[in-house]
């Protein structure tokens, strides 16, 4: 996990190769997302998500990602991926989120700058996190585009937050002070081609991270 006392977390998504998932957590990713949405580039099947999730080293966090599945999927997934963490990243209903935390399960919910549920409706729901990207493009997450990060700083501070959407090795360092974050995603910035991790790329953004010039002290999600 990061070193380095006061840098936000980091979160690698749509990892969908055992070694990769592996290289990730080596350079210092504090948690890896699994994409659990069949129309994603980065879909997984639980015998692979459960595969990555064995590898990983003691103390990385396992997340999976899904697109408005039903509680009993989810509750499925969580079991046989043995999950830490369920990302919720399309239009779940606050009782979702609910029922899922009363299981036992943290969540991570997203909220979005373009649809809903917007970054406005946070106080709507009741989840361990909240992940804020601009939700653009045709399939939720992992579509690359940069936004006005800072749209979302009032949310920083106040909940547990996550920054995603657009991030790369070049502007996480920026889009780090412009919002305060406690934790950053990255999926695309860091690929080769979709769904396949750069290492160098990961250690690069990961680098960028621990340098970024901090707007306070964050705090820790995955634990």
């Amino acid at each position: 996990m990061t070193d380095c006392p006061g840098s936000p977390q980091v979160k690698v998504c749509g990892l969908t190769v055992v070694d990769e998932a592996v290289a990730c957590a080596q350079s210092g990713a504090d948690a890896i997302g699994m994409v659990f949405y069949p129309p994603s580039p980065r879909f997984v099947t639980a015998p692979v998500a459960r595969e990555i999730g064995a590898n990983l080293p003691e103390g990385v966090c396992k997340i999976g990602v899904f697109v408005d599945e039903p509680f009993l999927e989810i509750m499925k997934m969580v079991e046989l991926c043995r999950l830490d963490f369920v990302q919720l990243h399309g239009c779940e209903p606050p009782a979702m989120v609910e029922a899922l935390e009363s299981s036992g399960i943290s969540v991570i919910k997203t909220l979005f700058e373009k649809k809903r549920p917007f970054i406005s409706d946070a106080g709507n729901y009741r989840a361990s996190a909240y992940l804020v990207e601009s939700g653009v493009g045709a399939v939720p997450g992992g579509a690359g585009l940069s936004w006005e990060w800072s749209a979302a700083r009032g949310l920083a501070g106040k909940r547990p937050c996550i920054l995603a959407g657009g991030l790369n090795p070049e502007n996480v360092g920026e889009a780090i002070c412009q919002f305060g974050p406690d934790a950053v995603d990255v999926s695309s910035g860091v690929e080769s081609v979709p769904g396949r991790k750069d290492k160098n790329k990961v250690r690069a953004f990961i680098e960028a991270v621990r340098n970024a010039k901090l707007r306070s002290a964050p705090g820790r999600i995955f634990q």
